[in-house]
C-alpha cells in the first residue's frame, strides 16, 4: 500500500510516498481502507518534532491521526461494527492507503468521507477546551482563531450550549463566523476595544498562537479563564496549555448527535493527495483556514 512517512524530522520537505506493508488491526484495533484523512495542526507539530514529550515518534513515522473509511478488519474483542460499515475516527498513520483506528464512530447520513475526516481531532479539542475553560450558559466565550476547525466547532458547540461566541479572524472570515452564530471581529490595531464594544468576555481560547494572550488576559480578568493549544508561551502567561486528555469515543458521540440535530457542520476548505501532502501541510502552518483540509486517498 501507499503510505506518506517521513525519516526525519524537518520541514514538509521531508515527506515522501513509500510502498508498506497494511497494517495488521491488533486487540481493540480496526483497519479501514481509508477514504481521506484529516489535516491537523498535530501532524505538522509531530513532523517537527516539536511534541515528542506528548507523541514519541520512532524514525522512519508515518503522518495523520484522523480519518474516514470503510471498514476492511477488525481485531480481537471488537464488537458493534463489520467489514464494510463506513467510519470516521482517530488512528495512526492515516496518510495511507489503509490505517488502524482505537477509537471510531459510524459516519452520520449526508456526511461525505471528506468532511467526515475532518471532524475527529477538532470535535474532541474544542469540547476539552471548552470544559477546561469552564465557560457556563449565559456566558460569553472569546475564541482567536475562531475560522479554521477547531474555532468552527468550539462557536457551534459553545452555542447550542447557550454560550454567546465572540469570533477572531482575519477581515475574508467575518462572514463565515456570523454564518455560525458568531458575533465578529478582525484583529489588527484596536482588536482589543472592538471585542470590549460586542460585550463582556468571560473566557477566551487562543487557537491561532498568534501571540494575543495577555489581551485575552487582561479581557477576562483572569489567567484560569484563558486555555491556549497553540502558544507554548501561554504557561508564562499563567495560562493552561492545553494538548491531550479528552476522550475521543465520547466526542465522536457528541459529533453524531450534534451534526444529526443540525447543529454542527464543519466545511472542507481544500482536498490534497498523497503525493500533495507536503503542500497540505505548509497550507496549514501558513494559518489563515476556514474548516478543514483533508487528504483524499
Amino acid at each position: 500500500m501507499r503510505k506518506v512517512s517521513f525519516a526525519e524530522f524537518g520541514g514538509p520537505d521531508v515527506l515522501h510516498v513509500i510502498e508498506a506493508a497494511k497494517p495488521v488491526a491488533g486487540p481493540g484495533r480496526i483497519r479501514i481502507a481509508v477514504r481521506a484523512a484529516g489535516v491537523n495542526p498535530a501532524d505538522w507539530r509531530v513532523r517537527e518534532g516539536q511534541v515528542l514529550q506528548a507523541h514519541p515518534t520512532v524514525l522512519p513515522s508515518g503522518v495523520g491521526q484522523d480519518a474516514a473509511g470503510v471498514v476492511d478488519q477488525i481485531g480481537d474483542g471488537v464488537d458493534g461494527v463489520e467489514v464494510g460499515d463506513e467510519v470516521f475516527g482517530r488512528g495512526l498513520s492515516t496518510y495511507a492507503e489503509f490505517a488502524l483506528l482505537s477509537s471510531w464512530a459510524r459516519i452520520p447520513d449526508g456526511l461525505t468521507f471528506e468532511e467526515a475526516a475532518g471532524y475527529p481531532s477538532v470535535v474532541e479539542t474544542a469540547l476539552r477546551i471548552i470544559r477546561q475553560v469552564g465557560v457556563q450558559p449565559g456566558q460569553t466565550l472569546l475564541v482567536s482563531g475562531a475560522a479554521g476547525g477547531v474555532g468552527s466547532a468550539a462557536l457551534q458547540i459553545a452555542r447550542d450550549r447557550g454560550i454567546t461566541v465572540i469570533g477572531l479572524a482575519g477581515p475574508a472570515n467575518q462572514d463565515y463566523l456570523r454564518s455560525l452564530g458568531a458575533l465578529a471581529t478582525t484583529y489588527g490595531e484596536g482588536w482589543v476595544e472592538r471585542v470590549r464594544q460586542l460585550g463582556r468576555v468571560d473566557a477566551a481560547l487562543d487557537l491561532a498562537g498568534s501571540g494575543v494572550i495577555g489581551e485575552l488576559v487582561a479581557l477576562t480578568g483572569d489567567p484560569r479563564k484563558v486555555i491556549s493549544i497553540a502558544d507554548l508561551t501561554a504557561p508564562e502567561h499563567g495560562v493552561e496549555f492545553s494538548g491531550v486528555g479528552g476522550s475521543m469515543p465520547d466526542a465522536l458521540a457528541e459529533a453524531v448527535d450534534l451534526i444529526a440535530r443540525g447543529k454542527l457542520h464543519i466545511p472542507v476548505e481544500k482536498s490534497y493527495t498523497l503525493a500533495d501532502a507536503a503542500a497540505a501541510h505548509a497550507d496549514s502552518q501558513a494559518g489563515h483556514t476556514r474548516g478543514r483540509r483533508v487528504v483524499v486517498v
